[in-house]
């Protein structure tokens, strides 16, 4: 018996360190046990990170959230951003920045630059059905160093961006009733630090499957106290995600895990949040049922109460487990 017990947990032992050779499939992970997993960049492509690596501190000291970017999009400038500067009040007043219009704020993930997928694609969506001022943090210098680095790094950009979006509010006018943060990924928690930041001041804060390795446990991750309504969308939940509830309304579309309808991989599933997202500031079209409990929200057994997923009403609120079934291409 005794050596049964032993190969056991070599053969776990040997596993949870094996190097997965497919790009992008996750097939193997064990959430908490798996020392590699395939995340992808913002532009979808798989890359294998080791979750033992060790944080680079020197890397971490020097590109820290005072390097954020803040980049205004409006609908007199949708596609060339205008940079605003923390504490450089000109950059506001030569921008296009109006304190009367929703402020959207969009965060990246992992491996991401203010140019990658998701910030267009959200962008776009929010400017084609509001004139809002959007601004997209671009936090490169630490996104694209090491995983774990990024991870470390996390609450230094949150907090950062709070103290950013109070700064812009007090200089040049606003109200925390118009802000909504969005963020993807590892931005999920940066949005949830910023918002923790800014008293919970934002209205509404939006996780898109927000980061689940390293995560499990952490205090800075994402949580109901970002915002007066924090929302989750759960996508590739225990593999790329978190599957846990993390806001005061969580939704699990398709039972929230990989394979998302028309993904193969957990890659493709990780990155179909902010699809669906924008897909539902455009049509406001995918309704959640409310869940008993989260195996029935796996499961797509909810038959409760309705609550529309996503979209970018600021009047909206929630609370619970909602479960849904989307389709497998655009608006889904």
């Amino acid at each position: 018996m005794k050596v049964l017990v032993v190969l056991s947990a070599l053969v776990a032992l040997c596993a949870g360190s094996a190097v997965p050779l497919v790009p992008g499939d996750n097939s193997h992970y064990v959430e908490g046990e798996s020392r590699f997993i395939w995340m992808p960049d913002g532009e979808g492509v798989p890359h294998l990170v080791d979750l033992q690596e060790p944080v680079d501190e020197d890397f971490l000291r020097n590109r820290n959230g005072a390097n954020n970017q803040y980049w205004l999009y409006t609908r007199w400038n949708p596609t060339n951003p205008q940079v605003i500067v923390h504490g450089n009040a000109n950059t506001i007043w030569s921008s296009n920045y109006v304190a009367s219009r929703p402020l959207k704020v969009i965060v990246h993930g992992w491996n991401s630059d203010g140019n990658s997928a998701i910030n267009p694609l959200v962008r776009d969506a929010f400017l084609a059905v509001s004139d809002a001022n959007v601004i997209v943090v671009d936090w490169r210098s630490l996104a694209n160093g090491l995983y774990a680095t990024a991870v470390a790094g996390v609450p230094s950009v949150g907090q950062f961006l709070g103290n950013f979006l109070v700064w812009l509010i007090n200089t040049a006018g606003g109200n925390w009733n118009n802000v909504h943060l969005v963020g993807f990924s590892l931005g999920a928690h940066v949005v949830g630090t910023a918002g923790r930041t800014a008293g919970g001041w934002p209205v509404r804060v939006t996780g898109l499957d927000p980061a689940g390795p390293l995560w499990s446990g952490n205090g800075n991750a994402i949580n109901g106290n970002a915002g007066t309504y924090v929302e989750c969308i759960h996508t590739d939940g225990g593999l790329l995600g978190i599957f846990n509830p993390s806001g005061n309304a969580d939704f699990y579309p398709n039972g929230g895990r990989n394979p998302q309808p028309g993904c193969w991989l957990s890659t493709c599933s990780h990155s179909r949040a902010y699809e669906l997202f924008a897909a539902t500031v455009h049509h406001n079209h995918l309704n959640g049922r409310l869940c008993g409990n989260i195996n029935q929200a796996q499961n797509n057994q909810c038959t409760g109460g309705t609550l529309l997923m996503g979209n970018g009403n600021l009047a909206k609120r929630g609370n619970g487990i909602y479960g849904l079934t989307t389709g497998a291409s655009w608006p889904y």
